[in-house]
């Protein structure tokens, strides 16, 4: 049975708090909500999740959670009875939640050791529609976690939280390098992307619509953002894509057109990357090369939890 409904947000330290806020609350267009003393909470202008960006001021870049909606305070119960009963680890029991919007909800490590959240009862933020032309982030799409062992961490998602595998990119000489996984109709909310070391791969914002995507994208290159890969796209998912890096080194995307499968019917495909209409059906974006795909292995994320030997 699925207890989750939907990615809520992704959290972040940074050590350039500052400079950090700024990008996010300004040239990428997510609109600040709240601030304390070195947090500060960013939402989507067509969300009603209260933030879709949390950034933290810390000594040292990682990333400090990942968060997901739940159906209700009885599906977070029973998830946290399911968890602790299979011997995962918790961060926390299920309580109130003091975040913007409040809620109820725990937290615990996942098989990598990055700290994930899980909540309900969250009161929705007060959105509005996104206009034509208006080339700024709905909402949160979904987020890539880079992992060294990339089947342990898929089983991992699918027995503790339901995700589903909808598509797999693989290659003649590397094997598989990433797994899209999902927990609804939409073909991901997650993907797990192989990697020497464990960290983040990428954040990824949804905008209104193809004109706003490529205007986005174009006023993030004429800020002077490193743009690494885009505009594109992809074969899997059949979204569109451009990639920059934000000024910490963390890849952010813009996305739009994200598709919805039937689940009943789904067949996960394994599309081979390594031929460039996988990568991207247009064959507008620069060439997937070593380079670009290492730009989003990220830096060792040294906030995961290393559970002591047993």
């Amino acid at each position: 049975m699925r207890l989750l409904t939907h990615l809520r947000h992704v959290d972040l330290a940074v050590p350039d708090y500052d400079r950090q806020l700024d990008f996010y609350a300004g040239v990428w267009g997510l609109t600040k909500v709240a601030e304390d003393s070195g947090i500060s909470f960013l939402a989507a202008e067509g969300s009603p999740e209260q933030y879709v960006v949390r950034l933290r001021k810390a000594e040292e870049k990682r990333l400090d959670l990942v968060s997901y909606g739940a159906g209700s305070p009885a599906d977070v119960d029973t998830l946290a009875e399911q968890l602790l009963a299979r011997g995962v680890q918790l961060v926390s029991r299920p309580g109130k939640l003091d975040t913007p919007g409040g809620g109820y909800g725990f937290r615990f490590f996942d098989g990598d050791g990055r700290t994930v959240e899980v909540s309900a009862d969250v009161a929705a933020r007060r959105h509005r529609r996104i206009e034509e032309k208006e080339a700024i982030p709905v909402r949160l799409s979904h987020v890539v976690l880079n992992s060294p062992d990339l089947n342990k961490t898929r089983q991992w998602y699918e027995t503790h939280l339901g995700f589903r595998l909808s598509d797999t990119l693989s290659s003649p000489h590397m094997g598989e390098v990433m797994h899209f996984m999902r927990i609804s109709n939409q073909h991901h909310s997650m993907a797990i992307a192989q990697c020497p070391h464990t960290s983040l791969h990428h954040i990824s914002f949804e905008m209104r619509g193809l004109d706003e995507y490529m205007r986005g994208s174009g006023r993030v290159m004429r800020a002077g953002v490193r743009k690494i890969w885009g505009p594109g796209r992809h074969m899997a998912g059949d979204n569109t894509f451009t990639y920059f890096l934000d000024p910490h080194g963390n890849t952010v995307e813009y996305t739009t057109e994200l598709e919805e499968l039937d689940e009943d019917t789904w067949h996960p495909h394994v599309y081979d990357f390594s031929q460039p209409e996988v990568t991207d059906q247009w064959g507008t974006a620069n060439p997937m090369n070593e380079l670009v795909a290492k730009e989003s292995f990220n830096d060792v994320d040294r906030g995961v939890f290393v559970a002591p030997p047993v």
